[in-house]
């Protein structure tokens, strides 16, 4: 086995598994029942062999083939294993992949203006472009603006760089904004408008009443301000989204942004100038 939890140095386990060991034993107690009872023929494989083959695997980047000898079992075992350990993890995804929670708000508001002083910041989204072999049918729609295959994943995190939100849907070729507009967010925060809170950005995203983007062309000390903290405050949070690295069979065309978008940005254009008026005069 490639992988041995006992053996190996705390420093090991988390390059290895992108987990510590505490974690790993967690994950494991947490998954076992899954995995023992969707096995219908005994494999001899013990859960936490699976689990920390198939981390391995997720955090290497490697083939199947591969891990499969390293772990001492066939490609088609390490498939059906791979699949039924990946099943197991998502029933317990929205356990730990979750929106922060009202009374949560204050904590994260106060993370977030320590690394930039912007307040009542609660989130950080950005895209990221996962490297892989697409099918060939479709192909196209992969290749992203750096003229690699990829999926464009948008991903929130909070100012500790704990991630809450992923979208994993869309093709290389599709813009951030494009998969912004098409996610879940823009109905989450706007039921957490009342609360006076806002995400951060970069220029490839529009402006939003929630969604804080730079200045393009600062021309006052005050968005000068604005612009030097927001800046801060994504190179301090969301560095690891910066690197760019399963076929879902999805193709989609990236829309124009018709009047009522450039009209509704202009309005939020506004209120992000009364926010550098407030808070960096």
């Amino acid at each position: 086995m490639l992988v041995d939890l006992s053996t190996m140095e705390d420093r090991h386990i988390i390059i290895t598994c992108r987990l510590d060991r505490a974690t790993i034993r967690n994950l494991c107690a947490q998954l076992e029942p899954d995995l023992t009872s969707a096995i219908r023929h005994p494999t001899g494989i013990p859960p936490l062999v699976r689990v920390l083959s198939v981390l391995h695997f997720l955090a290497s980047g490697s083939f199947q083939t591969t891990l499969a000898m390293a772990s001492g079992m066939s490609q088609p075992m390490f498939s059906n294993m791979l699949y039924r350990v990946l099943s197991a993890l998502l029933k317990h995804m929205r356990s730990y992949i979750i929106f922060p929670q009202v009374e949560d708000l204050p904590t994260v508001k106060a993370d977030f203006y320590a690394l930039g002083h912007i307040a009542n910041i609660i989130g950080s989204i950005d895209g990221t472009h996962v490297a892989f072999v697409p099918a060939r049918r479709n192909e196209q729609v992969y290749i992203n603006h750096k003229s690699y295959y990829s999926m464009n994943v948008q991903m929130v995190s909070l100012a500790d760089q704990y991630i809450y939100h992923v979208n994993a849907k869309f093709p290389g070729s599709v813009h951030d904004a494009y998969i912004l507009r098409n996610s879940s967010i823009p109905y989450v925060m706007g039921h957490l408008q009342r609360h006076r809170v806002w995400l951060i950005g970069d220029s490839g995203y529009p402006n939003l009443s929630w969604l804080l983007t730079p200045v393009r062309n600062a021309r006052t000390r005050a968005e000068e301000r604005y612009y030097e903290a927001h800046g801060l405050a994504l190179r301090r949070q969301v560095p690891f989204l910066q690197e760019d690295g399963p076929d879902v069979g999805l193709v989609a065309a990236v829309e124009p942004v018709d009047s009522e978008e450039e009209e509704a940005e202009e309005e939020d254009i506004d209120n992000r100038n009364n926010i550098i008026m407030q808070y960096f005069q």
